[in-house]
């Protein structure tokens, strides 16, 4: 196993027209969830990936099992919850740069993981654990879950991979800016968006971002930019990439997922940092282009071709 990651996906609705979400007649539905959207992606490159997780034993949860294990992503230890139903989400596109999200996922089967459902072995098997900072948010027990995985990937050499994903709606800013910094400073990699930095350690300056982490023993920090790219750094290098362009945003919900995705891969072939974040920042623009978390995930082939395109035609900054 290459990636292991624990966290919530959901099903997700979205109005087939644009505009406030009252009028909206018809929706088609979609999966969305940070962690599984960055293992499907490294799953689409080729790599070996796992979900931990609970899903309700209803129909959105065989939808949810189903389509993530078709996209290559192991379910085995996804635990079906016949006491708590799997949770939902909707999205509402006004227009290109205003979207809303809205959740239903309180008491939600997933926000009820606990310890006892990671099985030591099969978390050991991975090369990485990856974990976000929304499932620190769900509940106590989730948070247990997450700080008794990093512990033990600690203890075992095994390298963990966290994104703070920062989501307000969740819990409050004290206990949210506490924990995510305690998160940060067990981890071996933190991926910060500017705003997070700014929340979490008061400067929006990307390279004083990151030798704050660095500070807190973080070995690599790379803070994204969004559309202009990313800043990082550790002992060896430290640098910016600039970002993809693209002719057009239509979606920009999971583009930092798409990110972790391109990250990891690199790491997982051990590439130097630089080339994984522009790695990291091609998927990231490519996400942005179509609507859906996952859709815009590339494989290998389309990847390849984006980034080639991209240097043919200067259009990276």
């Amino acid at each position: 196993m290459d990636v292991v990651s624990i966290g919530e996906t959901m099903i997700l609705f979205t109005p087939h027209t644009d505009g406030q979400m009252r009028y909206a007649q018809n929706f088609s539905t979609r999966i969305a969830g940070a962690e599984t959207n960055t293992l499907i992606g490294l799953a689409k490159l080729g790599h070996q990936t796992g979900w931990i997780s609970r899903v309700g034993k209803d129909e959105f949860g065989s939808s949810l099992l189903s389509t993530v294990r078709g996209e290559g992503v192991d379910t085995s230890q996804v635990i079906l919850d016949n006491q708590a139903p799997t949770g939902i989400l909707f999205k509402e596109i006004q227009n290109e740069s205003t979207i809303r999200i809205y959740y239903y996922r309180k008491y939600s089967a997933a926000s009820t993981m606990n310890p006892k459902d990671i099985k030591d072995d099969y978390l050991l098997s991975a090369k990485y654990l990856y974990v976000t900072g929304i499932t620190l948010a769900l509940s106590p027990s989730c948070r247990d879950t997450v700080f008794y995985a990093i512990q033990l990937a600690k203890k075992n050499g095994l390298r963990v991979i966290f994104d703070p994903n920062l989501r307000l709606k969740l819990w409050g800013e004290a206990e949210a800016r506490k924990t995510l910094l305690e998160i940060s400073a067990m981890s071996d990699v933190v991926l910060p968006g500017v705003s997070e930095g700014e929340f979490l350690l008061g400067t929006s300056n990307c390279e004083k971002i990151a030798e704050e982490f660095h500070q807190l023993g973080v070995d690599t920090v790379i803070v994204k930019r969004g559309e202009r790219g990313a800043y990082y750094s550790n002992q060896q290098e430290k640098g910016y990439v600039e970002g993809f362009k693209v002719n057009k945003v239509v979606d920009p919900v999971g583009a930092g997922d798409g990110f972790a995705a391109g990250v990891l891969s690199g790491m997982l072939e051990h590439m130097s940092l630089k080339d994984c974040v522009k790695r990291g920042c091609a998927i990231g623009a490519m996400v942005t282009t179509t609507r859906g978390d996952i859709e815009g995930l590339p494989d290998r082939d389309l990847l390849n071709s984006f980034m080639q395109s991209s240097k043919n035609d200067d259009v990276l900054r």
